[in-house]
């Protein structure tokens, strides 16, 4: 009886987890596939679908995850079901006319193409068929980011913002306040330093007071920088200079060298130039991957690719630093890749202007394959690249938001700071509470039905009664909402007309409990069980023959409900069974002796959650007290 009781156990709670589990995976996957980590969200999004869970966003986003990576066969069969959906977005029809070209059906995509412009798409149709790359197509035919300012550009140089712990450091040739400005001969600007200002204050003056404290800024050029998970180190580049005297090469060049510093007592002190940099060529731009085990950065090393490629190198445990290592031919080219950022899935994007991009300089996020080697590039298009100069890309670990600089027309100065944001993935969320009582309702199921009545996901409330699901924007849901001993609510709600900003709607629903009207009755008693059984002891049998008598015979309008109780002895689990195992006695011998089952609206077991005494295992009980709790109770439902 144990095992078959542990065993149903077993499926109860492994129930409830998938509920959660699923709806943890969808938003794991979701943020994997902002973070271009798309072998990890393609395998999250394999999963919803196995387990019917938001079935048809899943199979969208596991289209494009496809396309991304370069796998135009995967990607087509999962766009030929996505297009399929109702309310479709017309994008995917264009995505599947692309992905069909990508497997050289140029019929078929011909035939999708003129579908997407029907449906009120437009695309330059010459650059279509001219057009080669898809991956890149695809990725472009939304847009995918947009753009906000920033309250700390000058009308110099500002560049390389890097954000940790709430506070954005950037590089900066503003110099403001100070009265004698020192020059940079090339451009006329004051050299570069490194700022920091508080994210939060956005409309805070940023002026020489927000330079960096510390012995970091010389009275040359410093920046951009990357700063350690811990806080504690930072890496920042800087003009080749000894004793304040700039360093040159042979041919009077200044080049650019890797330093280190440590952030102690509220200062960056203990600047270190880093073991591989070199008098004769320039290593700059430092960016740490995940856990900060190696260091990417720009060189123009001998036996390079082009002009300026990126290169890659360990640093030990010591703090010492491997042999640097170029990335290949898939990142650099025979012109420049520069200003390297590794997000928190290991995720690499750059700036080059050796790739094909929109203008001069372009930034590019790379695509990795199942082992995590880079296989292709992604030019991240409009409005991040422009037809000028785009570089110094950096993201949040929310894959959500970050920023990159410019010196398109329409800035503060030569070079500005943008931020960027990519439209969240919408949610609904609220709360469930009892229409009477008003408290929350945990474990309250929530389903997502879509307009036509069919379930897309569903959830469970937590302990404080909330829910929340991730939904598509402009489209038209119910939301049903259930519970035992609940009424059953279903009720509409719409995503329509929702801000591209707002990431989540809120609805709260009530649940009215079934309005049974209990009346009490002294002539119903308990009865009692023995120890770990649920068998009808003889004392027990007396008792519901006397109910039998009273239900058949003395009122026969009478409607019961039947609720069984343990003792707090054993684990919770066992005792939520037993006590369903003696409530399933209780119920069939009433019905065994003649009584109607209609008469007995439910029989139901509550294991050892109401307790009649304080004897919970945490006193000491005598055995009789420990009896107390281990009963059945008849509770009069309706008497005519």
């Amino acid at each position: 009886m144990k095992l078959k009781n542990y065993i149903i156990i077993g499926i109860v709670l492994l129930t409830n987890c998938l509920v959660f589990a699923q709806y943890g995976t969808q938003k794991k996957a979701d943020n994997l596939f902002n973070k271009f980590s798309f072998v990890s969200a393609a395998d999250a999004y394999h999963q919803l679908i196995e387990k019917d869970f938001n079935v048809d966003y899943a199979t969208r986003q596991l289209a494009d995850s496809y396309a991304y990576m370069r796998n135009p066969d995967s990607a087509v069969v999962y766009y030929k079901k996505a297009i399929t959906q109702d309310n479709i977005p017309v994008d995917y029809y264009y995505n599947y006319a692309q992905a069909l070209r990508g497997v050289k059906d140029y019929k078929a995509s011909r035939v999708w193409l003129k579908r997407f412009k029907k449906a009120g798409g437009k695309i330059d149709e010459a650059k279509f068929l001219k057009d080669s790359d898809f991956i890149n197509s695809i990725f472009n035919a939304k847009q995918q980011y947009f753009l906000t300012e920033v309250p700390f550009n000058s009308e110099y140089s500002d560049f390389g913002a890097f954000e940790h712990n709430g506070s954005v450091y950037f590089a900066s040739a503003k110099d403001e306040g100070v009265s004698t400005k020192h020059l940079y001969g090339w451009n006329e600007e004051p050299f570069l330093d490194i700022y920091v200002t508080d994210k939060s204050a956005n409309d805070s003056i940023v002026d020489h007071k927000s330079k960096l404290q510390g012995d970091i800024n010389s009275k040359y050029h410093e920046g951009p920088l990357t700063i350690t998970n811990d806080g504690k180190t930072m890496y920042f580049s800087r003009n080749d200079f000894n004793k304040q005297v700039l360093g040159k090469d042979d041919q009077g060049l200044t080049h650019l060298k890797i330093y280190r510093a440590s952030f102690i007592n509220g200062l960056w002190t203990n600047v270190e130039e880093l073991s591989f940099n070199n008098n004769s060529f320039s290593n700059g731009h430092p960016a740490l991957n995940a856990d900060n085990t190696k260091l990417y950065f720009t060189s123009d090393r001998p036996g390079g690719i082009g002009g300026s490629d990126i290169y890659s190198v360990d640093i030990n445990g010591d703090g010492s630093f491997g042999i640097p290592q170029n990335l290949g031919d898939v990142v650099n080219t025979d012109k420049n890749e520069m200003f390297p950022f590794v997000n928190s899935e290991n995720v690499l994007f750059f700036t080059s202007d050796g790739h094909p991009g929109l203008g001069l300089l372009d930034i590019f996020g790379t695509i990795l394959d199942s082992d995590n080697k880079i296989v292709s590039v992604l030019n991240l298009g409009v409005p991040v690249n422009s037809r000028k100069d785009d570089f110094s890309f950096f993201m949040n670990d929310d894959g959500l938001s970050g920023y990159f600089a410019s010196n398109r027309d329409g800035g503060m100065g030569s070079d500005d700071i943008y931020a960027y944001d990519r439209v969240p993935q919408l949610k609904v969320e609220g709360t469930i509470t009892d229409a009477v009582t008003n408290a929350p309702v945990p474990n309250a199921t929530v389903t997502l039905l879509d307009s036509n009545g069919q379930k897309i996901a569903f959830v469970e409330t937590n302990e404080k009664g909330h829910y929340d699901i991730n939904i598509d924007r402009d489209s038209d849901y119910y939301i049903k909402t259930t519970k035992e001993e609940y009424i059953e609510n279903t009720e509409p709600v719409t995503s329509k007309g929702i801000k591209r900003s707002v990431s989540s709607i809120t609805a709260n629903f009530v649940l009215n409990p079934n309005k049974e009207e209990v009346i009490p009755i002294t002539e119903l008693y308990p009865i009692y069980f023995d120890f770990n059984k649920f068998d009808i002891r003889r004392d027990g049998t007396v008792e519901l023959d006397r109910i039998v008598n009273l239900m058949m015979n003395k009122y026969p309008n009478m409607v019961i409900k039947i609720e069984s109780h343990t003792d707090s002895r054993g684990p919770d689990e066992y005792n939520d069974i037993l006590s369903v195992e003696r409530a399933n006695a209780t119920y069939k011998y009433l019905v065994s002796k003649g009584v109607d089952p209609n008469r007995i609206t439910e029989y139901k077991g509550y294991g050892e959650r109401k307790l009649t005494n304080e004897c919970d295992g945490t006193v000491n009980c005598k055995e009789e007290e420990h009896q107390a709790n281990r009963r059945t109770q008849f509770i009069v439902v309706k008497m005519e």
